[in-house]
């Protein structure tokens, strides 16, 4: 049978699935930060909990740092919510990258540059914006607290099957426009609520055309106007982003690894259960303001 990249990656990620109940999936891989994890260790604690895969599960202090004087420089909240999860990812063995780390940065940011991200995984974070991930071919979205615990205690997390929806763009993106501007253009189009219920696969040769940060900027919106989770199908493109990353396959398991990435783009002659298609060549630079894109 013929299926989408995002039937495969939810297929391969299917732990229990029972009639009239939420699929139970698999985690690869858990970005967890400063801001929406400390309840959801609390939850673990008070309930004579570990985390199961600290293996699996990666920390940055990203949301409330301070840009300018390190920890010192932040307020007492954040100062606060730092500190605690230095001592949850120590008394856990959950790496961490905080403030004075060379690899510390925004989450959605070093999973990527440190090869964390790869085609093929089920990533979570408590962050909207944690679709950033699907531009590497993977099947990434955000959670919230209580489901962080969830995921802290079991690498699993249950979830309602989501529909496909296929964006399909052509076109040469006119001068000044940006892949910014495609979601913008795209929202402006379908308003901010068409993506509801949906796993969103970005396509065509204008998506192909773009950079990897391009492609991670298209994603991160994707959360902009509904859709669960964006993603792109991995490509040459993204291979070579991800070769002699710290974390990237290395040798005969990069071969292996690439062989199982090309497997993921979607079927010549899949179904999707709605398409979108999007002329780039008439778009145009996009200014918003206010509190809606």
């Amino acid at each position: 049978m013929a299926r989408t990249l995002a039937q495969k990656l939810w297929d391969a990620h299917v732990v229990r699935s029972a009639e009239g109940e939420p699929d139970l999936l698999f985690v690869d891989l858990h970005l967890v930060h400063e801001v929406t994890s400390p309840q959801a260790f609390e939850g673990l604690r008070l309930s004579g909990r570990r985390v199961r895969r600290p293996d699996l599960t990666v920390a940055t202090m990203d949301h409330n740092v301070p840009t300018r004087g390190g920890i010192r420089a932040a307020d007492e909240l954040s100062r606060k919510q730092m500190d605690v999860l230095t001592e949850n990812c120590r008394r856990e063995g959950i790496p961490l990258h905080q403030i004075g780390s060379r690899r510390q940065g925004i989450v959605h940011v070093i999973g990527p540059e440190l090869g964390l991200t790869q085609p093929g995984m089920l990533i979570v974070c408590g962050d909207s914006h944690t679709s950033t991930h699907g531009a590497f071919g993977a099947l990434a979205f955000g959670i919230g607290t209580s489901e962080v615990e969830v995921v802290l205690a079991t690498q699993c997390l249950p979830q309602k099957r989501q529909g496909d929806l296929a964006v399909n763009v052509s076109g040469d993106l006119p001068l000044g426009v940006t892949a910014k501007d495609i979601v913008l253009g795209l929202i402006g189009r379908t308003g901010t609520s068409a993506g509801q219920g949906h796993l969103v696969e970005y396509r065509g040769p204008t998506i192909r055309s773009l950079s990897m940060e391009g492609r991670m900027t298209v994603c991160n919106m994707s959360i902009e106007w509904g859709a669960k989770a964006g993603m792109v199908a991995p490509d040459e493109t993204t291979f070579e982003y991800l070769e002699g990353r710290p974390h990237a396959p290395r040798g005969p398991m990069w071969e292996k690894a690439l062989e199982y990435w090309r497997s993921l783009a979607t079927d010549e002659d899949a179904a999707f259960d709605g398409e979108i298609d999007l002329d780039a060549g008439k778009l145009e630079p996009h200014v918003t303001w206010g509190t809606t894109p």
